[in-house]
């Protein structure tokens, strides 16, 4: 996917969206490479690029900087950029001035956490000709506010507000929205409703589309596993495998050899 017509285009076809998180150049490289269908470049970096324990601590300049270095590793890839903590709760200047930043540090569309206070922000960025998804659920900005990483919309009251809000964001020009931490049930039928395309995450099969945090697919923290994440790789073991022989070759003198040394 290169354009955000083409999600609607893949709704339209009954076709799933495949959507991982991605940070920096080296591994947007090789998603470029792969077939996978877009990268969101998350707020989620402040956790696991930076080491932070929620993504309040994103910044501007955090976002600015890792779609930078994703764009030129994806350039052929749909690039999504996070409006980071309380970015679009600062007045439709601000808002306008963030959409501004992350697109030219070379995101294609950006996603806005929640909906209730967010109304007049995503409809002039629409209306400015910003692709706006929305992202409902588990919103991980509100982490102190939810109570911790929990499992939203349970009850029939809170599915019937996020089915509501879900409608309001299509309404207001969003292309799409993510689906995070919410029963099955609720997420298929947001899905039904909307002829926009959902993305899950934690949200069981019957979405649009899935996203994965790059890191978490690739089983780089073993010690962190959700119940939504697959480990699709032990990447953590293998590379500490490859660091372990390269240590003992140095340690060994058996690297550098003749192959690798200029004369």
């Amino acid at each position: 996917m290169k354009h955000v017509t083409d999600f609607s285009l893949a709704r339209k076809r009954g076709r799933l969206i495949s959507m991982v998180t991605c940070y920096d150049f080296w591994t947007a490289k090789i998603v470029q490479q792969s077939n996978v269908d877009c990268i969101l470049v998350g707020d989620s970096a402040a956790m696991v690029v930076h080491g932070f324990g929620n993504t309040i601590p994103a910044t501007n300049e955090m976002m600015v900087t890792h779609l930078r270095a994703v764009s030129k590793g994806a350039p052929d890839k749909l690039v999504i950029g996070d409006f980071p903590f309380l970015s679009n709760r600062k007045g439709i200047t601000f808002s306008m001035e963030t959409a501004d930043r992350l697109m030219k540090a070379g995101a294609q569309a950006v996603k806005i956490e929640g909906f209730k206070g967010n109304e007049k922000v995503i409809q002039s960025l629409v209306e400015a000709g910003v692709p706006v998804m929305g992202h409902l659920g588990l919103t991980p900005q509100s982490v102190h506010a939810l109570g911790g990483f929990q499992v939203q919309a349970r009850k029939g009251k809170a599915a019937d507000r996020l089915l509501a809000e879900s409608k309001a964001l299509e309404d207001l020009g969003c292309f799409g929205i993510v689906l995070e931490a919410i029963p099955v049930d609720v997420a298929r039928r947001v899905t039904e409703v909307l002829e926009i395309p959902t993305i899950g995450i934690g949200a069981g099969p019957y979405t649009s589309g899935q996203v994965l945090v790059l890191q978490d697919l690739l089983g780089m923290n073993p010690d962190f596993k959700p119940k939504f994440t697959r480990f699709y790789l032990d990447g953590a073991k293998l590379i500490q495998e490859a660091l372990d022989c390269y240590a003992d070759d140095v340690t060994m003198g058996e690297f550098p050899s003749a192959e690798e040394t200029y004369e």
